[in-house]
């Protein structure tokens, strides 16, 4: 018999005891019901069906495209005589129904994942593979003579303009975020610390999608009109005044996260679970673990329960054959394509001042090894000597020296730093060895010498020409923040984020974002 939630208390003395007092009879209805739906659900149903009408769209595009390529413009084939060739418009309509149905089988519209790229693109890659390969099987149990070159052109396009149509609605849906909608509104359950640690990280990153509303600390009293602050945001705090109905009330919430399960226990998730049911509320628990990357993190259900499996980090990956063979190959590639500009930024740093072309620093590699790191001088001659006249006007955070308004940087200078060429001769470094295309930023032994004890856990793989903070930043993000970006790439390394670090590096590049 399911309890009503409105009668759900906890023993102030004991928390970790949860009461239910006056069982009901029946389920009763929830005092702050609303007859309209929840805004989230509104807005997922809203974007869920213009999807569908552009995917509609993408994949009648893609079949006719092929159709009138391999029909109409192409020379027509020829069959075997034992070979029955069905009629060309039922082969390509039957491609078009397949296809929506096989899209809509797989979730690609599934609201969970706009928030993550790489789930769409999966789920698009598998429905449209599926469906592809099991059009082949079929040609062949019934000896179809099914025209090749239609299938490979549609399957070409259709893929090419899905993967860009699902692009082009999460940067839609970022774009909303960025302006505050589109974003679920979350109720926390559980500690205050926790609350604010997650209102930071929903705050920080556009593409979380949520946005902290409120906290219920069930088992703790609340001071009145408590609240604390993260960013810009103010959050209410509840506590054992208030049940999770008037919890519910704080600004329309449609998600519910819990952070701690010991102030429910068991039982009380269990009641958590049973009351929101009808209540169109999304329900999540949340494991309290940070900088883990999706393929670390596996779910498995032991003596009924669900655990959260955390593979260790994949620091002997990182350091393979298969991706020191990529690093070297990228690196030739990007100079030998790079060289009129290479050449041409030499010489014009050659005859706007005196000194070398190239720059060196000692930078501290793997596992604390030196090495001599090369980049393109952006600044006056002796430009380290006047290090400590400028110290005063330090812009950056913690042992990372930077200067928004460096006098010490030449005009070639500023537009080299301004896309980066200045960092192209590192990859004479990778060619070297000394370090990788993709990793953590190369440090100064003086930055090193300040490590704590956990920094050091950046020099475990190669540095980076490029890496996870560049993309989230460069010069804009603070010394913790770039520390523990670099942390969390080294802890979830895999080949894949690297290719996904080397196009956004490219995009931030061309855009000159925080670089100076």
């Amino acid at each position: 018999m399911v309890q009503d939630l409105q009668a759900l208390r906890f023993d102030v003395n004991d928390s970790s005891v949860l009461h239910v007092v006056d069982p009901l009879p029946q389920r009763p209805t929830v005092s702050t019901a609303r007859s309209k739906p929840l805004s989230r659900s509104s807005w997922e149903r809203k974007i869920v069906r213009r999807i569908l009408l552009s995917d509609a769209l993408v994949v009648a595009v893609a079949v006719a495209v092929a159709h009138v390529l391999r029909y109409n413009v192409m020379p027509a084939p020829t069959a075997a005589l034992d070979q029955v060739r069905p009629g060309v418009w039922p082969v390509s309509v039957a491609v078009f129904i397949g296809w929506m149905i096989a899209l809509a089988v797989f979730r690609t519209r599934d609201p969970k994942t706009f928030d993550s790229g790489s789930r769409q693109y999966q789920a698009i890659a598998r429905s449209t593979f599926t469906l592809f390969g099991w059009m082949a099987i079929i040609a062949l149990l019934f000896k179809w003579d099914v025209s090749r070159g239609f299938l490979a052109i549609s399957f070409a396009i259709g893929t090419t303009l899905l993967f860009l149509e699902r692009r082009a609605w999460r940067r839609w849906v970022m774009r909303r975020g960025r302006k505050g909608e589109l974003l679920a509104k979350v109720l926390v359950i559980g500690g205050v610390r926790s609350a604010k640690t997650m209102t930071l990280r929903f705050s920080d990153d556009s593409l979380s999608g949520f946005r902290v509303v409120g906290v219920w600390v069930p088992d703790r009293i609340a001071a009145p009109n408590e609240r604390f602050h993260a960013n810009d945001l103010a959050v209410p705090v509840l506590g054992t005044e208030s049940d999770l109905g008037q919890a519910l009330d704080v600004d329309a919430v449609d998600t519910v996260v819990v952070t701690d399960t010991e102030h429910l226990g068991h039982d009380g998730m269990r009641e958590l679970a049973w009351a929101l049911e009808g209540r169109d509320v999304n329900l999540l628990v949340a494991p309290n673990v940070v900088d883990v990357a999706g393929p670390r993190i596996h779910l498995e259900a032991h003596g009924n329960m669900p655990l959260i499996y955390l593979s260790g980090p994949s620091y002997s990956r990182a350091r393979t054959l298969r991706r020191a063979v990529f690093d070297r190959s990228f690196a030739a590639a990007v100079l030998l394509v790079t060289s009129p500009v290479l050449l041409a930024a030499a010489l014009a740093i050659r005859i706007t001042g005196r000194g070398p072309i190239f720059y060196r620093s000692e930078r501290i590699g793997t596992h604390g090894v030196a090495f001599q790191m090369l980049k393109l001088r952006t600044m006056v001659h002796g430009a380290d000597q006047m290090r400590e006249e400028l110290e005063h006007h330090h812009d950056g955070s913690g042992p990372l020296f930077k200067l928004r308004d460096d006098p010490r940087v030449t005009r070639v200078g500023r537009l080299l730093r301004r896309y980066s060429i200045d960092e192209m001769p590192q990859f004479l470094n990778v060619l070297r060895g000394d370090m990788s295309v993709v990793g953590p930023r190369p440090p100064l032994r003086s930055e090193v010498d300040a490590y704590s004890e956990h920094m050091h856990r950046r020099l475990l793989v190669k540095q980076g020409v490029t890496g996870l903070w560049q993309v989230s930043g460069r010069s804009d993000l603070s010394w913790e923040d770039s520390v523990r970006l670099d942390l969390d790439y080294v802890e979830n390394w895999t080949m894949l984020r690297d290719m996904q670090i080397i196009v956004r590096t490219a995009r931030a590049v061309l855009a000159s974002r925080g670089a100076y």
